[in-house]
């Protein structure tokens, strides 16, 4: 595998990963509303999730997904109505989500809350489906491996780009006065509300 080819790769792996999609808006919302170690453990958890997801590519994707497509689709379902919960808990926190005593991530914490919001979206699961096989070369040796050195490099590459968006959000957040906090809950909530409707409204896998 060439490094051009893995360049070719890596750009198109940004320009994927930089658009805003539901696991970013899970991000940006709990890095405005605790600061960007809630996203960074966002993240962790995403990138673990995504793990088995390149592995899954990698053994091969179509056989895998028509096994499992009922189960992704009650996943899916599941993960859209636990962010709009989340949502919801925001908007009728009333400020009290800002105070020094109710900063708790969720149950189960950030980084499984990640897992789960990539797990929700099994469109990401068919996207490295789409991508990585054309990036896939048979004369440069074992496709599995190829797959996973791709399904890796686009890893880096959304962690970099999401580190992006809970850094500027964890210090856009800082930056707001006490008596902004509701005004942050009201937008980290509506995100994560517009982010459980936009996994839930997504066609079956």
């Amino acid at each position: 595998m060439t490094l051009s080819l893995l360049a070719a790769f890596a750009l198109t792996s940004f320009l994927i990963a930089i658009v805003p999609g539901p696991t970013v808006t899970v991000i940006v919302a709990n890095s405005l509303r605790a600061g960007t170690r809630a996203g960074m453990l966002n993240i962790a958890g995403t990138q673990a999730g995504l793990v088995p997801m390149v592995l899954i590519v990698a053994a091969g994707l179509e056989t895998v997904v028509a096994l499992m497509a009922d189960w992704f689709f009650v996943v899916k379902m599941l993960g859209a109505a636990y962010l709009v919960w989340l949502g919801i808990r925001l908007w009728r926190s009333g400020g009290a989500i800002g105070s020094d005593a109710d900063v708790a991530p969720p149950r189960g914490g950030y980084f499984w809350q990640g897992v789960l919001v990539i797990w929700s979206n099994p469109k990401a699961l068919l996207l490295l489906g789409a991508i990585v096989p054309n990036f896939v070369r048979p004369e440069a040796g074992s496709p599995f491996w190829q797959t996973v050195a791709l399904g890796g490099t686009f890893m880096v590459v959304a962690t970099a780009c999401d580190a992006g968006y809970a850094l500027l959000a964890g210090r856009a957040g800082r930056l707001l006065t006490r008596g902004r906090v509701k005004v942050v809950e009201r937008i980290s909530g509506t995100l994560l509300i517009g982010g459980g409707l936009w996994m839930a409204a997504m066609k079956r896998a």
